[in-house]
């Protein structure tokens, strides 16, 4: 893998050297882009590390069926089935809303997964909120029988083992650490392996408090924090400003953003970096932690809108 130095105002390319594992990207202080959704071509990013304990456990029961949730454009959905596909696993998801069961065809994500093999269960958004509850899980083990059941966005305990696997030890030398926040998984493997001189910054997918709660049941540290003016109104919200600054990031790097996690947070880190957040010479590590599969269906939602497609 390259390490691409760039540096901007806006981020034109200067030199390429041979560095393992992260694109740098330079505005005052040193920006760093490790490119984690490279790791594989379909389960990639932060799920293939959400998955590979999940998988080896299943394995380890003898499980033959995944069971997980997820909506209509889940990078979770898309890569579990995926991975059932390639180690051998029965998959099914539960879907929320049950409008989309005559929509799977022209929806990429769910048509992606049902060519995988995937089973679909499509529920209400009222039945989707007690995913969590006993009843729930035995009703769904009545239907379908045994199964291994993965949350939905894939966080528990095992999923962050495996993203504390996504730091290695090169990346010592950053001060700041960044990463999307979605269900709180890969932050708190991140800070797990973190160093006691690195700040961890969460850029937050999602409006509300409730991630702080989320992330403190996976780890005892407290060198990290929550940046929560980047989510653009909330999950899977997004408006020309950011598409625009998406489009202009792949056209002058090469490297695309997912409009729900990525896209937010290089703008908030730029943002940041603009107002003077980070002190002088500090090296900032972004982790790009894949969900571009979401982009088509993004696009999709966006003609409708008949807003800027993502390029």
């Amino acid at each position: 893998m390259q390490f691409v130095y760039l540096s901007r105002l806006f981020l034109t390319l200067l030199y390429v050297i041979t560095l393992p594992d992260q694109v740098n990207i330079s505005l005052n202080s040193q920006l760093y882009l490790k490119p984690d959704y490279l790791n594989h071509s379909f389960i990639s990013g932060n799920k293939i590390r959400k998955l590979k304990w999940n998988i080896l456990e299943a394995k380890k029961l003898q499980q033959t069926t995944l069971l997980t949730f997820g909506g209509a454009f889940s990078n979770h959905i898309a890569a579990v089935a995926a991975a059932g596909k390639e180690y051998g696993f029965k998959t099914i998801g539960v879907i929320r809303g049950e409008e989309l069961q005559k929509k799977v065809k022209q929806n990429p994500t769910l048509s992606f997964a049902s060519d995988c093999g995937m089973q679909f269960k499509f529920v209400s958004r009222e039945d989707f909120r007690n995913k969590h509850k006993n009843y729930f899980i035995e009703l769904l083990k009545a239907t379908y029988g045994d199964f291994y059941l993965i949350p939905e966005g894939g966080t528990n305990s095992l999923a962050v083992q495996g993203c504390e696997e996504i730091l290695a030890k090169e990346d010592a030398q950053f001060d700041f650490i960044c990463c999307p926040v979605g269900t709180g998984g890969t932050i708190s493997g991140i800070i797990n392996a973190s160093l006691h001189h690195q700040k961890i910054l969460g850029f937050p997918a999602l409006k509300g408090d409730f991630l702080q709660e989320e992330i403190s049941k996976f780890t005892s540290k407290t060198n990290w924090e929550l940046i929560t003016d980047y989510h653009f109104g909330g999950y899977a919200k997004v408006n020309t400003h950011l598409i625009s600054f998406i489009n202009q990031f792949k056209k002058e790097n090469n490297i695309p953003l997912d409009p729900i996690y990525t896209g937010k947070m290089l703008f908030g880190i730029q943002d940041l970096m603009k107002k003077g957040f980070f002190p002088e010479q500090a090296k900032i590590l972004a982790i790009h932690t894949g969900g571009l599969q979401g982009i088509a269906g993004m696009n999709n939602v966006l003609k409708k809108k008949k807003l800027p497609c993502i390029q």
